[in-house]
């Protein structure tokens, strides 16, 4: 019984959509860690500047025993929209490229389904000689 549990586990895992979700979970938190940095480091620095030398990373309010870090928030908040401008972009790449494989395909499709001259005009003969058929037949039944 465990071994087929192991077999199924074994399918489940070389499919490739779970090696792509791993992989994607890893280069994500890697990106994370670097949009973070930026932010930490290099953005919310120029935007205090730009603001008269606000400190982001100190903003906070202290109220009795409870400290409000709204200074952090305000840096996760700019850590997400970056994120996901990032996704955004790389999202639509994709489909970009996916659109244009599928389009060349529809092309090469219309390419190999258009008819020859020579099938053009052999059923146009088979049309007239239906036709044909059809008048010889009631010729032959008013004359009986």
């Amino acid at each position: 019984m465990i071994k087929k549990y192991l077999e199924e586990f074994k399918t489940f895992i070389a499919r490739g959509n779970v090696l792509d979700l791993a992989v994607g979970v890893i280069i994500g938190g890697a990106f994370s860690k670097i949009v973070t940095s930026l932010v930490n480091n290099i953005l919310t620095p120029i935007i205090g500047l730009v603001l008269g030398g606000v400190d982001f990373s100190n903003l906070a309010i202290t109220f009795r025993n409870a400290r409000i870090e709204y200074g952090a928030f305000i840096q996760a908040i700019i850590d997400f929209l970056i994120i996901a401008a990032c996704i955004f972009i790389f999202v639509k790449f994709i489909n970009g490229i996916i659109n244009r494989n599928k389009k060349e395909e529809k092309i090469e499709v219309k390419e190999v389904s258009k008819k020859s001259d020579e099938v053009i005009l052999l059923e146009e003969i088979r049309d007239l000689l239906k036709k044909d058929i059809k008048k010889t037949t009631k010729t032959v039944k008013k004359e009986k």
